[in-house]
């Protein structure tokens, strides 16, 4: 019978981890499971991953945060998708229309279940891109306005939306709700790993508490994994043939002025040899650039980020950090699982890092092995994460691999036929002539649904020809309908949504006051 557990590694992943274990399989008023979560006070959080996705706010919710000491505690803002600017075309390359879309996560729905794709595909909407007249999100996040009230409730909105926030300031909230949930905290430094003659962890050593023994580890313990790398050997899978990034370059830059005003979505920007991140917290911007090691170097990738931001960057000193793209085909061996960065990680385009975090949380919740069955719980969760990665990988690549730039060595690079999946490769072969739907994504392995590629996918210019099958759309009409009742809403949001500034500084002052009925 398993009663204990301890976690190698705090941060993000250590404890998104124990406060959620410690949430859904412990009873507050019981002797239940022990979860001990041990941190080195020499290893700090890396701080990069400040966006998230809008599984987030489930997640949240069901640690139990409250949604007010988010935005107080962890200089957390709301963040509306993500926009793209450059990726499609060279600079100087006008084209046609603008070089530029967004990610929104609010999908297309009308009232009365009309798919409107198949009719913007069709012309119904004008030269205006999906992005735009799909849903009001766009025109929202545009004009900087938040995606709620402050009279909502907590993590409800009229719109989807998730946060950035400061990585740091994030994990001391969810390290403050799991002890106050009963996970046992040490600060200590494993020395080594011992194992049993069965190839289990026995036992784990450390300078400040001696030897400490578990039924069960978790591996938090970031890219070094040491305990399903180090220790247990579990193999490593890289993707640099597909994903080139293997770099990143960050500087904090504090406002101009304290009132300006905050974007509700990330913006990212296409560079020579990869992107830059700009995301807005209460007090900072938190800007990196994230790029490949054998298309620049490390000192001209500074050089590009601190062109980016200008005459600000100045006196301000970067963060280094490197990684292989890749995971691990096992992520649970034995009587181990590795979750976070010891178990994967790509790039942070479309914060896929913290969404790996939370989805391994809720599988390991879900198959606990309380009975030892370690080998048939770890079947599962593997076959469910490894799927994962790999859609997860595709619809990364899919960013690069229908760029129409070649003015770099980079670029032209992400769209050799030799770098792009088979199954990529083949999702794109079956949208010639008809559009992502639901049929594409499987919910048990995908993180992004069908709306998530359909965005990206003609916001980089791609065409789905549907001119063979252009007289079974009947509702063309009822179509152009609703694509101006979607730019009357957008206009009633404007009015009716508060700038995204005004609105973290109420929460911040006063906390969410929904309305509520007597």
């Amino acid at each position: 019978m398993i009663k204990s557990v301890i976690i190698v590694g705090g941060g993000t992943a250590g404890w998104i981890t124990a406060a959620y274990l410690a949430a859904v399989l412990n009873n507050e008023n019981l002797d239940g499971l022990k979860i001990t979560l041990i941190e080195s006070p020499d290893i700090g959080i890396l701080g990069v991953g400040e966006g998230t996705f809008p599984s987030i706010r489930k997640t949240l919710r069901r640690i139990g945060i409250d949604e007010a000491d988010l935005v107080k505690e962890a200089s957390a803002t709301f963040k509306q998708g993500i926009r793209f600017a450059g990726w499609r075309r060279a600079p100087g390359n006008k084209g046609s229309g603008p070089d530029h879309y967004f990610h929104p996560f609010q999908t297309a729905k009308t009232s009365d279940g009309l798919d409107l794709l198949p009719y913007w595909l069709l012309g119904a909407a004008g030269d205006a891109g999906w992005d735009e007249v799909s849903t009001v999100q766009k025109i929202v996040a545009d004009n900087a306005r938040a995606p709620k009230l402050h009279t909502h409730e907590n993590y409800a909105a009229p719109l989807n939306y998730a946060y950035h926030f400061d990585a740091v300031k994030f994990a001391a909230v969810l390290r403050r709700r799991a002890i106050e949930l009963r996970v046992h905290h040490l600060q200590g430094t494993v020395t080594a790993v011992s194992l049993s003659d069965d190839g289990n962890i026995k036992s784990l050593n450390t300078h400040e508490h001696g030897e400490l023994e578990a039924d069960f580890y978790i591996d938090c313990t970031g890219f070094k994994a040491q305990l399903i790398g180090e220790a247990l050997k579990r193999p490593f899978t890289s993707c640099r043939d597909i994903l080139f990034a293997d770099r990143a370059v960050a500087l904090q830059v504090p406002y101009d002025k304290p009132a300006m005003a905050v974007p509700s979505y990330t913006i990212s920007t296409a560079q020579a040899a990869g992107w830059t991140w700009d995301i807005g917290l209460d007090n900072r911007r938190g800007i990196g650039y994230v790029y490949s090691s054998a298309h620049t170097s490390d000192a001209e990738a500074e050089n590009v980020l601190r062109a980016y931001i200008g005459a600000k960057a100045e006196s301000l000193s970067p963060r280094q950090f490197s990684f292989e793209p890749g995971y691990r085909a096992e992520s649970w061996h034995k009587n181990c699982v590795a979750i976070g960065l010891s178990s994967g990680f790509f790039e942070p385009l479309e914060a896929t890092g913290i969404g790996f975090i939370e989805i391994a949380a809720l599988i390991l919740s879900n198959r606990f092995p309380f009975a030892g069955d370690f080998e048939t719980c770890a079947r599962q969760f593997n076959e469910i994460m490894v799927k994962r990665y790999e859609h997860v990988r595709d619809f990364i690549k899919l960013h690069y691999s229908l760029t129409e730039r070649r003015d770099t060595a980079f670029w032209a690079d992400n769209v050799r036929e030799e770098s792009v999946p088979d199954s990529l490769r083949e999702r794109l072969d079956r949208w010639r002539h008809r559009p992502p739907d639901f049929m594409d994504v499987d919910l048990n392995h995908d993180i992004f649904t069908d709306a998530n590629w359909q965005y990206v996918l003609y916001g980089m210019g791609f065409k789905s020809d549907l001119r063979a099958q252009a007289n079974s759309f009947k509702y063309y009409d009822e179509a152009k309908v609703h694509f101006t009742d979607i730019r009357r809403q957008g206009e009633n949001a404007l009015r009716r949504l508060p700038d995204h500034r005004a609105l973290i500084e109420q929460v911040r002052l006063s906390g969410f006051q929904p309305i509520r009925p007597n």
